[in-house]
């Protein structure tokens, strides 16, 4: 029995799993402080605060809401969930944790969110703000930092796992993160991609974005905490793009005086 499965066992009526326990039941990604068997329990109203070895103890004054359930565990609601967390991480960490919510989880709508964001508490100017940067088919809490570091490091935003097909409409592969109007990938490559069936599809698909114009960048962990030479490769390729986009200008303007 886990420590969480324990204290359910004497969770009161007005009593629930909360917080960054709650989204780890929801199989949200939880930075590594919030991997230990700290449990965290909030009490509905007036209700005494559970005082027990393992568990932090929080006062929900918030009404209007109802206690899902996990496995049997009454837990926060995924938005609810969501909001909570924002008192104990960082805004980044937010951000990732709301894409979990409304990416392929679907446990959550971007609404659903905005409205579990109270008004006037410490954490609702965090909550907006990491609201303001989530978005929807986000796939990996990698993509979600990525995305993020690129926006941060002055590039426009990317758009998120984005279907490549060729001239013909054969489609070639999902981008992580894309540029299409630049045909430019970002593509991140986790330690599954070292194994050898992933390799040599990556390898397959990377061969067909390239033949077909696109530019082709691979980051990987080490990349997202030393960006300098990944956004250094970003910007020759975007460079790169300016440069192209020139000489077509100055083709077309030498065709159209020919004409």
């Amino acid at each position: 029995m886990t420590t969480v499965e324990a204290i359910a066992l004497v969770l009161r009526d007005d009593q629930f799993i909360s917080h960054v326990t709650a989204a780890r039941l929801w199989g949200a990604p939880l930075p590594g402080p919030f991997d230990d068997e700290l449990v965290h329990v909030s009490s509905m109203g007036v209700a005494p605060v559970m005082r027990r070895p393992q568990v932090a103890p929080h006062r929900s004054r918030s009404q209007g809401f109802e206690v899902d359930h996990v496995r049997g565990i009454p837990v926060s609601p995924p938005a609810r969930a969501w909001f909570e967390c924002a008192s104990l991480v960082g805004e980044t960490d937010l951000v990732v944790l709301g894409d979990y919510f409304v990416g392929p989880s679907a446990l959550a709508t971007t609404d659903a969110l905005r409205a579990a964001i109270v008004p006037g508490s410490r954490s609702a100017r965090k909550a907006r703000s990491a609201l303001d940067r989530v978005r929807c088919g986000v796939e990996s809490p990698m993509e979600t930092r990525f995305r993020l570091g690129v926006i941060d490091a002055g590039f426009p935003e990317p758009d998120v796992n984005v279907d490549v097909v060729d001239e013909a409409g054969v489609f070639l592969g999902r981008a992580d993160l894309a540029w299409p109007q630049h045909r430019i990938a970002l593509e991140y490559d986790g330690d599954h991609h070292r194994e050898r069936r992933t390799f040599q599809h990556d390898q397959r698909r990377s061969n067909g974005f390239v033949v077909n114009g696109w530019i082709v960048i691979h980051a990987t962990a080490a990349d997202a905490g030393r960006p300098a030479v990944l956004v250094e490769r970003l910007r020759q390729a975007f460079a790169q793009r300016r440069i192209e986009q020139a000489r077509r200008a100055r083709r077309d303007a030498r065709m159209s005086t020919l004409a």
